[in-house]
């Protein structure tokens, strides 16, 4: 019975019935310890529980059995308070060090992101000359993928590849999804390779692949493998769920993702932290904030995770104040908030303008949590003291970094110089970024704006110029709504999609009504020198403006107009959606880049703050 529950995964029934056992007199011999130690290994108890154990094993001498003493590690490496001393005695005590001990040990260190031992207990083995199992190379390359040390998991790849006469389609299937999932994070194109080879994938290789297509991008091609699995008669598990959910949160498919949310409740998995994390992601980067808060606050389990997501949500949403008190909160249920917590408080912050709390979490964040600012955390604070205004202590903090500035900062502070009209400072910024990412097409868009809000247009034709001569081409504008299950995109002066001429005759009427309301275009959002008329014709061919008309003429009246846009929404599209919200009563919510948008009677969510 101890051994069937071990087996089944459930430890705790496992230690009951070892328990009782004892109660009534039986003796436990080797086999008994072995399950029972399993079991304790599966619900990660406390160390007293696993010496507690040890000392039943020394007294009825079956640790002289290696399967109890290779169990006894793995029990230490899940129980032990200390990183692996307890069960680094006793595998260094043991005579005979089978590979079973060995994938003991690595696996601990794995756990605990001990890496360097990891290497060294590998080096050992092959010295020694011991035999790799399946259980070896899927323990280091997890390390390798956990630890981002993508050059030596090609090596382990590439060593496996040497030594294994298995061709890499009949490779362990642990093996397999080990190098899926390393390769997914920096080369995914060779992950599907791997992935399309194996001749046999379990759930796992499935799981792992559509994961991986989700957190690179690749959103449409997850989503496809993810109806293939089920096409092939295979269950989807949470995590499967998750990176399907996800997708459709990169893509903006809210009804599809309500579709797999009803899956996820139908087969029980709403409970899981997985796929409730993905489910809060998902209703808050579709425009539907009220969806994901209430799922939150239904969710029977919480972990970091789940507070950064909703705390991300709130902050994207424009709802800075109540971020920060969710991350209060969080505080208060002695959550410890981890960096991703503190890249999600600190864009909250900015978006809101929160100045002085901006900076008061990112000093807590060293002097009070022990956690080293990076790269991004930087970012944000240089965007929050931009955003405000505040150019000179933006550029105090980027001279006092400890490490060299990357481009995201550059890119902060060439938007705010762009926002408050300080050229010097917006060159010195463009200049940095043209050495760093000289093929990134929004440095020169960037600098090109500031300089056409001056009227400096001899400038502009040189950045233009300067743009054409390195072979940097434009990101085209595009804006995209969800209209009965399919999805409308729209380009800028489109002239592609079938009802764009509908379109465009309904916002020539509608521009009319929001003028009579005071509305009036705002034309210095056009990069070209030309005639104030033609300025106001272009200005109506903005994706946006075209998504969101589309939507006013297609959707249910009263029902929200939800839009979502590759680049940054125009200041004259923002004016003329606060204006069209009240002539057409109609809610309108834009995602852009950057942040949400929510427009209703009038006004916006962010305050006009963006």
């Amino acid at each position: 019975m101890i051994t069937c529950y071990s087996h089944n995964d459930d430890g705790h029934a496992a230690i009951r019935v070892f328990n009782e056992m004892r109660e009534q007199s039986f003796i436990p011999d080797n086999y008994t310890y072995t399950s029972v130690l399993a079991a304790l290994a599966l619900v990660a108890d406390r160390e007293e529980h696993c010496q507690q154990l040890h000392c039943a094993v020394v007294k009825s001498g079956t640790g002289l059995f290696t399967s109890v003493v290779n169990a006894l590690i793995a029990a230490y490496v899940k129980c032990a308070s200390s990183p692996m001393t307890s069960s680094t005695k006793i595998f260094d005590a043991m005579d005979e060090k089978l590979v079973v001990a060995w994938n003991a040990m690595i696996s601990g260190y794995v756990e605990k992101g001990l890496v360097f031992q990891v290497f060294e207990m590998f080096r050992k083995m092959q010295s020694l000359g011991i035999n790799f199992d399946d259980f070896t190379y899927t323990n280091v390359l997890s390390a390798c993928a956990d630890t981002g040390l993508f050059l030596h998991g090609k090596q382990v790849h590439a060593y496996i590849l040497r030594r294994e006469t298995k061709s890499p389609g009949h490779f362990w299937a642990s093996v397999s999804n080990a190098l899926i999932t390393l390769y997914w994070k920096w080369q995914i194109v060779e992950a599907a390779s791997i992935f399309n080879q194996m001749r046999e994938k379990n759930l796992l290789s499935w799981t792992v692949m559509i994961s991986g297509l989700a957190q690179n991008g690749s959103s449409e091609e997850a989503l496809k493998l993810f109806n293939q699995m089920k096409s092939r008669g295979l269950e989807p598990c949470d995590y499967a769920f998750s990176g399907a959910v996800i997708s459709c949160a990169v893509l903006a498919a809210l009804e599809q993702g309500r579709q797999l949310h009803g899956q996820l409740a139908r087969l029980g998995f709403e409970s899981s932290l997985s796929a409730g994390n993905a489910l809060i992601t998902m209703y808050s980067r579709c425009g539907d904030l009220d969806a994901a808060h209430k799922f939150f606050l239904t969710m029977p389990f919480l972990d970091s995770v789940s507070w950064n997501a909703m705390i991300a949500a709130l902050g994207q949403h424009g709802h800075g104040v109540q971020a920060l008190e969710l991350f209060n909160k969080m505080l208060e249920e002695n959550i410890l908030p981890d960096r991703i917590t503190f890249l999600t408080v600190l864009t909250s912050c900015s978006h809101a303008g929160l100045v002085e709390e901006g900076q008061h979490y990112f000093d807590i964040m060293q002097n009070v949590y022990a956690l080293t600012p990076g790269e991004d955390h930087y970012a944000r604070l240089i965007d929050l003291l931009c955003r405000a205004g505040k150019l000179s202590k933006a550029k105090d903090v980027i001279q006092s970094m400890p490490f060299e500035p990357a481009a995201p900062v550059w890119e902060a502070l060439l938007s705010g110089s762009r926002l408050h009209g300080d050229i010097e400072l917006g060159v010195l910024a463009a200049e940095q970024l043209f050495e760093k990412i000289p093929q990134h097409d929004g440095t020169y868009i960037l600098l090109a704006n500031m300089f056409a809000t001056a009227g400096r247009w001899a400038e502009v034709a040189k950045v233009r110029k300067f743009m054409r001569d390195r072979g940097v081409k434009k990101e085209p504008g595009c804006s995209w709504l969800e209209v009965e299950n399919k999805v409308h995109v729209f380009l800028v002066d489109d002239t592609v999609h079938p009802e764009v001429q509908v379109v465009y005759s309904y916002l020539k009427e509608l521009v009319v009504k929001l003028r009579k309301v005071g509305y009036t275009p705002d034309t210095k959002f056009v990069l070209h020198d030309m005639e104030s008329e033609q300025k106001e014709d272009a200005l109506s061919t903005h994706s946006e403006k075209l998504a969101v008309v589309f939507g006013i003429l297609k959707l249910p009246h009263g029902a929200a107009v939800r839009v979502f846009k590759n680049l940054r929404i125009c200041g004259d599209c923002h004016n003329a959606f606060k204006f069209m919200s009240k002539v057409e009563a109609r809610k309108i919510i834009v995602r852009d880049r950057k942040r949400f948008h929510h427009f209703e009677d009038g006004d916006c969510s962010c305050g006009d703050y963006w």
